[in-house]
């Protein structure tokens, strides 16, 4: 299997620059894990999307496209719970 080539969109890197520093840590492992395996055991498909997954991390959510075509992986949120799903 190819490695997927990762994307943060210009928002996404904002909004991962306002939360805490060990979150961003995980959340940039995360991603950057996800080139070799973009569906891994802890992500969850969102329902109403065809290429749409999230990962958990505590309260905080990173929510990606998986574009298999393209072999491209797009990181379009990253927040908290509460706010990241609107």
């Amino acid at each position: 299997m190819a490695s997927y080539k990762i994307e943060w969109k210009r928002s996404a890197t904002k909004e991962l620059k306002k939360l805490p520093p060990n979150i961003v840590k995980r959340f940039i492992a995360a991603a950057d894990s996800l080139a070799e395996n973009p569906f891994p055991s802890d992500s969850k498909k969102l329902i109403g999307s065809h290429h749409t997954y999230r990962i958990r991390e505590g309260s905080y959510r990173l929510i990606y496209n998986v574009l298999t075509d393209a072999i491209l992986i797009e990181i379009i949120k990253v927040g908290h719970r509460k706010d990241v799903y609107r």
